[in-house]
C-alpha cells in the first residue's frame, strides 16, 4: 500500500457535529483544516438528531439560517410528556432569549453534509471520508499529526494540532493515553422506526415521553422510538422471545399495540449503551479533545449534540487565531478546557441527580407504574417548563460565534 504525507494546520478525528463544526469555524478564519471520517458517508440511523436553539443560534450567526432551515425537519416549540393520561408540558422555549426558539428535528446525516457542504466553501478545508485513524503520532512528548488508513492506502497527516472528535469510543482519546473518569452506572436504550399513521399523537410533539422509560421523536413520515432498558440487559431481552419484548415495549408506548409488529426481527432494532463520563484533562501537547470524545452524555433532553456544538463554537473561538499564525502553544488548549469545563459538570450533574432520583423511585413498588418526580414537579408548577426549556434549549453557557470569515 502506498504511504502519503500531507501536512495541515489542523486535524480533526471525527466528522461528527463537533467535529464539522469546529472545521467550518476554522476554515472560514483561515485556518488550513482536515477532517477525517472513517465512514464513507453521514448515513446512519438513530444518531442525535436535535438541534437546540443554542445550535440554530450559531447558524444565524453564520449567516446560514435561511438555509439551513429549508432543509426537512420538523419544530418542536415545547417537548411533551404524558402523566395520567395527560400530556403536560416538559420543557417551553417560548421565551429564550434566541432568534428561534424551537428545537429542530433533522436526520444528522443531512445537518452533517450541510456543514460540509459550507466548509467546502474555503480552499483551505478539506474532508476525508473513509478514512480510519491508526495511530496518534507523537514526537518529544507532543502530538504531532495521525497516521490514517485510507483506500488508497496509508497516510501520515502531520498537524499543529489533532482534535479528537471522534465520539464516546474515540480511539484518538484512547491512542493518545487520556485517562477517562465514568459516573454512575451504564444504562440500555433500544432504538427502533415505527410508522406514522392517522389517530397517533397529534400534538406537535418532538418527544412524547418518557412515559415509563419511552421516548416518541417526531421524523415527519415517522416515529423514532426508545425503549429504556430496565431491571435487565438488552442481552438478556434477546435471548428470550422476540414477541415478549414487542409486549414490554407495548406496554409504554401510547402507540396503537399492533404497531409493533412492524418489528419484525432483532436487527429493526439499535442499541444505544449509556454512559456518562468525562476526560480528566482534555488536553495534551499538540492535541484536545471536545465533544463525546470530552464528555459522553446521557440521551435525556438530547443534549450531546448541542454541548459538542458549543464545544465546537468555544474552541474555534479561541485557537483560530494562534492556528492561523502557527503559535498555539499549551495554554490555548487549557483555556478551553477551562471554559467549557463548568457547562460540562453541571450538565453531567444534572443528568446524575435525575437519574438517581429516578432509580431511588423505583425501589419502591407502588411508584414503579408513575412518572419520574421532575415531571411530577413541573406539572404542578407550570414555571418551571421554562426553566427546563432554557437548560436544555440553551444549557449552562452558551457560546457565540466570533471568528471572522474570509468570504
Amino acid at each position: 500500500m502506498v504511504e502519503k504525507v500531507l501536512n495541515t494546520s489542523c486535524a480533526i478525528a471525527g466528522g461528527g457535529p463537533a467535529g464539522l463544526m469546529l472545521g467550518l469555524l476554522l476554515a472560514r478564519a483561515g485556518v488550513d483544516v482536515t477532517v477525517l471520517e472513517k465512514h464513507d458517508d453521514f448515513l446512519r440511523d438513530f444518531r442525535g438528531d436535535t438541534i437546540h436553539p443554542s445550535t440554530l443560534e450559531v447558524i444565524y450567526e453564520l449567516g446560514l439560517e435561511e438555509e439551513f432551515l429549508k432543509l426537512p425537519h420538523t419544530r418542536a416549540p415545547k417537548l411533551m410528556a404524558e402523566m395520567g393520561g395527560q400530556t403536560i408540558t416538559m420543557a417551553d422555549f417560548s421565551r429564550l432569549p434566541v432568534r428561534n426558539r424551537f428545537i429542530a428535528f433533522m436526520p444528522q446525516w443531512d445537518f452533517l453534509n450541510f456543514l460540509a457542504s459550507q466548509a467546502a466553501r474555503y480552499p483551505n478545508f478539506r474532508l476525508l471520508t473513509g478514512a480510519r485513524v491508526t495511530e496518534v503520532l507523537e514526537e518529544g512528548h507532543r502530538v504531532q499529526g495521525l497516521k490514517v488508513e485510507t483506500a488508497e492506502g496509508t497516510l501520515m497527516l502531520r498537524s499543529d494540532l489533532v482534535v479528537a472528535a471522534d465520539g464516546r469510543n474515540s480511539v484518538v482519546r484512547e491512542k493518545a493515553g487520556l485517562d477517562v473518569e465514568s459516573f454512575g452506572s451504564p444504562s440500555e436504550v433500544v432504538w427502533m422506526k415505527l410508522s406514522k399513521q392517522e389517530g397517533d399523537p397529534a400534538q406537535t410533539m418532538g418527544h412524547a415521553g418518557p412515559r415509563q422509560g419511552f421516548v416518541l421523536i417526531d421524523r415527519g413520515d415517522y416515529w423514532q422510538c426508545g425503549y429504556i432498558v430496565r431491571g435487565e440487559t438488552f442481552e438478556e431481552i434477546r435471548q428470550r422471545d422476540l414477541e415478549e419484548f414487542r409486549n414490554k415495549v407495548r406496554a409504554v408506548s401510547p402507540l396503537p399495540a399492533e404497531r409493533m409488529d412492524e418489528i419484525q426481527g432483532w436487527s429493526d432494532v439499535s442499541l444505544l449503551q449509556v454512559r456518562i463520563d468525562r476526560l480528566k484533562q482534555w488536553w495534551k501537547p499538540g492535541l484536545i479533545a471536545i465533544g463525546d470524545a470530552a464528555h459522553a452524555m446521557s440521551p435525556i433532553g438530547g443534549v450531546g449534540v448541542n454541548l459538542a456544538i458549543q464545544d465546537a463554537v468555544a474552541a474555534a473561538n479561541i485557537l483560530a487565531e494562534p492556528l492561523a499564525g502557527h503559535r498555539l502553544r499549551d495554554e490555548h488548549l487549557a483555556a478551553v478546557e477551562k471554559r467549557r469545563l463548568f457547562p460540562t459538570k453541571a450538565t453531567q450533574k444534572l443528568q446524575l441527580m435525575m437519574r438517581s432520583n429516578r432509580r431511588k423511585e423505583l425501589v419502591h413498588e407502588e411508584r414503579k407504574k408513575g412518572p419520574p418526580a421532575f415531571i411530577r414537579n413541573i406539572a404542578r408548577f407550570p414555571l418551571l417548563a421554562h426553566l427546563a426549556g432554557r437548560l436544555m434549549g440553551l444549557g449552562f453557557r452558551m457560546e457565540h460565534v466570533r471568528t471572522k470569515s474570509l468570504l
